[in-house]
């Protein structure tokens, strides 16, 4: 047993047999599928926190054969797995921490180097008998030398194994140096029987040819048949929110949200933490902090801001994640940056609509905190204002409002450039960021009658408060903004909901800068 080659299983008892513990153990049954294969070739990239090394450390404690654990794996699901008893500690293993060997940028000259002598001087001690291994050859000719000589193949585990991409942020021949040496590592190794890769971001694009195209890549934007490997499901926190006794409502708001594929995901971390100290709160600060988070809202690329804010109250945007380059700096346009902010997992990505947005209140205090430092005048005093804002507006009072969001205009002027509509759609979200307590997200372009309303809030259920449907005007009336409403028939899609319903017109004089605001109670039909 060695510290990377065939590695024991401590690591992974400590997981197992911890106080908190879900069992994701059929994983293995998904990299047994793909052992020996085409696909042998796995990149699974999700956020800090998100449990990438307790899944590395588990492959490395089944495949291992420097250790015995069958009463590891004793009554996990895998168990039951046809295929659990064919690998069983049946494997020469190689695990890999990058992160071991590159702590900082001063290991940047000498890091694959280090780590290559540290691997080959095991293996000359797990496989004497190669005498063509010397302490100076390299990694690649060591692996074909036992491959040869012993027809042993290897499985490799690799954990952050985009940490150069974080530490070497800037640069770019260090990256590229590195995606060649494991190029040249895997691609065309017939020593190579499975690569696991787990990270935060998933595999490196160079134009058209990238240096490590053999893998496929699993994410945040694309889990593939991974997606209830990337965090906790929903049932799974039930079951222990009711073995604990924790309010599994209150767990749901602070750490649910994330989508990741056809899945609502917790993020496990947090859920493990609250359910060891039967505490909510934010967990997240223990290992990221917001100025992290503000390096990135704050880059100057037009529309993120409004993004940012919209997101702020609710809303959601629409990006196109294909455009990312898969690293920390490479950024052409604000949907770059939104598809980085979905891989630390600030922000989720719903795939069937495109949308990103922000997943739970633990995440949404780390925005906060990012805006409150960042320079985006006003944006705080427009939050604060919303509660205030939303309660004129159930009591009808329209001049209060349009004066609340005359204000807001004014204290986000710096951020918000009012120059499309857009801009106007994200003041209204930000403007009633309040409604978050009691209607669940806002509907944009709600389909109804004869027509899409802008925005839509439906009351969550068992909470007493009116249905708003909301229509925005530019240079026109909130007069005309109501008619619309009645005249398109917006309001027939919620009908059946049995409390009131109210209509919000709201018009933006562009010339004047100034807002009318017109709300109506909305007569059901028979």
């Amino acid at each position: 047993m060695g510290i990377y080659v065939n590695p024991g299983n401590i690591s992974f008892q400590d997981s197992r047999f911890s106080n908190f513990y879900i069992d994701k153990s059929m994983l293995i049954s998904k990299m047994n599928a793909v052992y020996r294969t085409e696909r042998k070739f796995v990149c699974v990239s999700r956020p800090r926190r998100f449990g990438k090394s307790m899944a590395a450390n588990m492959l490395t404690a089944y495949y291992s054969c420097g250790c015995d654990s069958a009463e590891l794996f004793s009554g996990l699901n895998i168990e039951r797995a046809p295929s659990f008893q064919e690998h069983l500690n049946q494997h020469q293993v190689i695990r890999l921490n990058m992160q071991r060997f590159l702590k900082t940028e001063d290991h940047l000259g000498t890091y694959i180097e280090e780590m290559e002598r540290s691997v080959t001087s095991e293996l000359l001690i797990e496989f004497p008998e190669c005498k063509r291994i010397g302490a100076d050859s390299s990694l690649t000719d060591a692996l074909e030398q036992i491959f040869i000589q012993t027809g042993n193949g290897f499985i490799f585990i690799v954990d952050e194994w985009d940490c150069v991409f974080r530490i070497a942020r800037n640069r770019k021949e260090e990256q590229k140096r590195y995606l060649d040496f494991l190029r040249g590592l895997f691609k065309d190794a017939e020593y190579t029987e499975l690569v696991y890769m787990t990270g935060i971001l998933p595999i490196k694009k160079y134009g058209e040819h990238s240096a490590v195209n053999i893998f496929d890549d699993y994410s945040m934007i694309s889990p593939k048949n991974l997606d209830e490997y990337f965090g906790f499901t929903e049932e799974e926190v039930l079951a222990a929110c009711n073995e604990r006794d924790v309010d599994y409502g209150e767990m749901e708001r602070w750490y649910d949200g994330y989508r990741v594929g056809r899945l609502h995901i917790y993020n496990p971390k947090s859920v493990a933490d609250a359910l060891t100290w039967k505490e909510i709160q934010s967990y997240w600060t223990g290992t990221e902090t917001y100025e992290a988070l503000k390096v990135y809202i704050d880059l100057n690329f037009d529309g993120l801001k409004e993004a940012i804010t919209a997101m702020l109250g609710n809303g959601r945007c629409v990006i196109d994640p294909s455009t990312f380059q898969n690293d920390m700096t490479t950024f052409r346009t604000r949907d770059d940056v939104l598809t980085l902010l979905v891989h630390l997992g600030y922000l989720t990505y719903d795939k069937i609509t495109s949308e990103v947005f922000i997943p739970n209140q633990e995440i949404e205090q780390e925005f906060i905190r990012a805006v409150k430092v960042g320079g985006w005048d006003g944006v705080v005093q427009s939050l604060n204002r919303s509660q205030e804002l939303l309660e004129r507006t159930w009591a009808l009072d329209g001049n209060a409002v349009a004066d609340g969001l005359s204000a807001i205009h004014n204290e986000t002027a710096s951020v918000l450039k009012y120059h499309h509509e857009n801009s106007l759609t994200c003041a209204i979200l930000m403007a009633y960021y309040s409604a978050k307590v009691y209607y669940v997200n806002p509907i944009m372009e709600l389909p109804s009658g004869k027509g899409f309303a802008d925005v839509a809030y439906l009351p969550k259920r068992n909470v007493d408060r009116p249905a708003l449907v909301v229509e925005l005007k530019w240079d026109k009336t909130a007069d005309g903004a109501i008619r619309q409403i009645k005249e398109k028939e917006y309001a027939s899609w919620i009908e059946t909901y049995t409390g009131d319903i109210l209509l919000v017109g709201i018009n933006y004089d562009k010339e004047k800068k100034t807002y009318e605001s017109l709300i109506e109670k909305y007569t059901k039909t028979d």
